[in-house]
Parts: C-alpha cells; structure tokens; sequence
C-alpha cells in the first residue's frame, strides 16, 4: 500500500503546531497502526529528521498509553485501539490524517503525545478502598450477586485511554470518571467510600477542566472496552445521594 500521512507535529506545549505531509510506500496491510508510525520514524531518522512522538506500551489493548485521533475519529474507524488498529483497515493511495488527543485537560507535550496525569489524579482523590480484602482465598468470603460482580468488572475493564474524551464535543472525562466510581461501588469492599468517592472524584474531574457531560453517547460509541454508558446514570445517581446526606 501507498499512504500519505497528514501528521500534526508540535515541539513543545507552548509551541504552535502544523500539520506535515508524509508519504510512505509499500506498507503491508498486515501492519498495525503503531508499526506503521515506527516505519515512518525510521525513515524520517534515517533522513536526519525528528521522529513523531506518539504514547505506546503494550501494544496489546491492554494499558490504554497509545491513543491518537485517525481521521477525526479516536483511534481510527475501528472501535479498537491505535495499537490494534491495522493497515488493512485503510485502503492503497489513502490520504490519512492523524492528530493527538483534543482537550484542555489534555494538553499536548510534543506532536501526538498528551498529558493524562488528569486522569491520575481523579483516581487519586477517590478511587480506592480502604476495606482490607484479604489474600486471593478470601475472595470467596464476600458473595457478590452475579450481576453486581458482571457489572463492577465490565466497569472495570476501563483502561484509561482518554478515547471517551477526545470523542467528546464537550471533552467531557465523565465515562471514564464513572467506570471507576461504578466498578467500586458494585462492590462491598467500596461501600465504606461509596458516598465521598463520587463527590471527591466529580470535584476533581471538574478542578482539572474537563468539560461538562450532556449525555451526547460519544464517549461510549467509541471507547474500545465497551463501557456502557448508563454508568454515568449511576455516577449521577450516587452523586445526587451523596449531596442530599449532605457530603460534599
């Protein structure tokens, strides 16, 4: 395949940015998306150019680090991640735009890498327990009804990726915020926090100037985990509890 890159490149976080125009030749379809950039950087190092930076881990769909937008969409026309997104998903002679994550709460180190500490430190002011659990045994002690427990991991598998924010016309980092708040409280182990946790945690979301959540879905439709998104009903729902007892 033959593919021109439109690639936003930006050298530092007070720096202006511009789009830049690469063209690559015989990329396999078989390729990843993350492959794809490496062999881009290869050839721009080769010519004694700078590299694009770009967040990577696992490559696995696992640790949620890669995450660009692939023409105007989070993570490309796959409901995937970057990592998992490839080549085949595009067509010979396409012209493909990749630009990093868009947000305020997410502002741009260099070209298509962002800061997510925001998302750090919302599970920091509330996203923990203090119950003890025990060790792995003692996991049978506490039943869970089937459904609470199939609920708490499916919020659970929230990965943090940020595609929910970047899809969000609002930049609203509700989804993530409420799979983590959802995925304790489903829990008797995060019952003891349940009620400040969502007060803490919506505190923070705001303080790091995420923007507000209107139900628009886009967040859902594109996270690559499948977080549904009537767990910000539950988020609401626990919050609005939690102020009429007065906490917060």
């Amino acid at each position: 395949m033959n593919i021109t890159l439109r690639v936003w490149r930006q050298k530092g976080r007070d720096d202006e940015g511009r789009m830049v125009t690469y063209k690559l030749t015989d990329v396999s379809p078989d390729m990843s998306f993350l492959e794809m950039l490496d062999v881009l950087n290869e050839k721009l190092t080769l010519e004694n150019e700078d590299p694009v930076a770009f967040d990577h881990d696992c490559r696995e769909g696992i640790c949620g680090a890669c995450g660009v937008v692939i023409d105007g969409e989070a993570h490309g026309p796959e409901r995937t991640t970057t990592c998992q997104l490839h080549m085949r998903s595009f067509k010979d002679g396409d012209t493909i735009t990749v630009e990093p994550w868009r947000a305020k709460a997410f502002p741009v180190v260099k070209d298509l890498v962002v800061d997510r500490g925001a998302f750090d430190r919302i599970i920091q002011s509330g996203g923990y327990i203090s119950a003890p659990t025990g060790t792995a045994p003692d996991a049978h002690a506490n039943p869970i009804p089937k459904p609470d427990a199939d609920r708490a991991f499916d919020a659970a598998t929230c990965i943090g990726c940020g595609a929910c924010v970047a899809a969000c016309p609002n930049a609203s980092g509700m989804l993530f915020t409420a799979a983590k708040v959802t995925h304790l409280g489903m829990l008797p182990q995060g019952q003891p926090e349940r009620a400040s946790r969502v007060v803490k945690m919506i505190n923070q979301h705001d303080e790091e100037d995420f923007g507000g959540c209107t139900n628009i879905g886009e967040c859902a439709a594109v996270c690559p985990k499948g977080i549904p998104l009537d767990t910000i009903s539950q988020l609401n729902r626990d919050l609005l509890g939690s102020l009429s007892k007065g906490i917060g």
